[in-house]
């Protein structure tokens, strides 16, 4: 691969967007230029109406650009596809299916047909089933297999949504706030375990949050969106520090608490948030 490709895997090109509304154009984004390189984790984070879940639909290919271009792998995103899977907060699994049978349907529609563009044949039952197992036992769910969402915890659910997305060998994973509806500890393992799964993947990862510490924790850089409406980007931090990543290690290094201090002067004291009123 050139390195072109390499560090431009994906491309977001002078993008806008607009929304028509009974009150007439609502601007959400305007001027946006960023690359995300092969194997890199992004965070997008500013306050809410910072326009981060637009521009996370808008590279999943659910939305098209008012203006610019997004280019993955050199190729331009005009819709979705199977190459960019989605976790959303609400992991929006079937509740009459089974754990299993969530992540297969994923697996059946990528590749239980052929593909024309790659070359790749279509895969038998057989195939198909081992792709989906091998989704859930990334995620630590070979026990809950056969179990319905019902029945299962928060945190599983939502390791369920992201097995699923896994299972489809995607190359580019895009997350909205995925652990946003959790509580702090069940958040905070989900999150080592996500660290684990990008290192054994190599996935390229663009993950929308809130959360200051989980953006510094799980990031090679952090995209740190201005206030909305017509927000842009105020500033990309990257983020040096050495991987595998320890939270408790990492607690007391100084360059990690140099880090969420300049992202948290960036929103509360140069983009402060104030609320209008009702």
């Amino acid at each position: 691969m050139n390195d072109s490709l390499t560090t431009k895997y994906l491309q977001i090109q002078g993008v806008a967007q607009s929304f028509k509304t009974q009150k007439g154009v609502f601007q959400a984004l305007r001027n946006i230029d960023l690359n995300v390189a092969k194997g890199e984790f992004v965070a997008l984070i500013g306050h809410s109406g910072c326009g981060k879940s637009t521009l996370l639909n808008l590279i999943a290919g659910l939305t098209q650009p008012t203006e610019g271009n997004l280019i993955c792998a050199n190729r331009e995103i005009s819709g979705p596809g199977p190459e960019r899977a989605v976790v959303f907060q609400n992991h929006s699994l079937l509740p009459w299916l089974t754990c299993f049978e969530n992540v297969y349907l994923a697996v059946e529609r990528v590749f239980g047909a052929s593909d024309r563009v790659s070359g790749r044949a279509s895969e038998n039952k057989s195939q198909l089933k081992a792709r989906t197992e091998a989704a859930l036992h990334l995620v630590g769910l070979d026990h809950a297999a056969q179990k319905r969402p019902g029945e299962i915890s928060g945190g599983m659910k939502q390791r369920v949504g992201i097995a699923r997305a896994l299972s489809m060998e995607p190359q580019v994973l895009l997350m909205d706030e995925p652990f946003g509806a959790l509580d702090a500890l069940t958040r905070a393992k989900l999150q080592d375990e996500l660290l684990a799964i990008v290192a054994n993947t190599r996935s390229t990862v663009v993950m929308v949050t809130h959360d200051v510490d989980e953006a510094v924790l799980l990031s090679d850089k952090i995209v740190m969106m201005t206030n909305g409406p017509a927000a842009t980007i105020g500033e990309v931090l990257h983020v040096d520090l050495p991987r595998p990543r320890a939270r408790v290690a990492l607690a007391e290094d100084s360059r990690y608490l140099a880090y969420r201090k300049a992202v948290i002067d960036f929103l509360y004291t140069r983009q402060a948030h104030v609320e209008k009123a009702a």
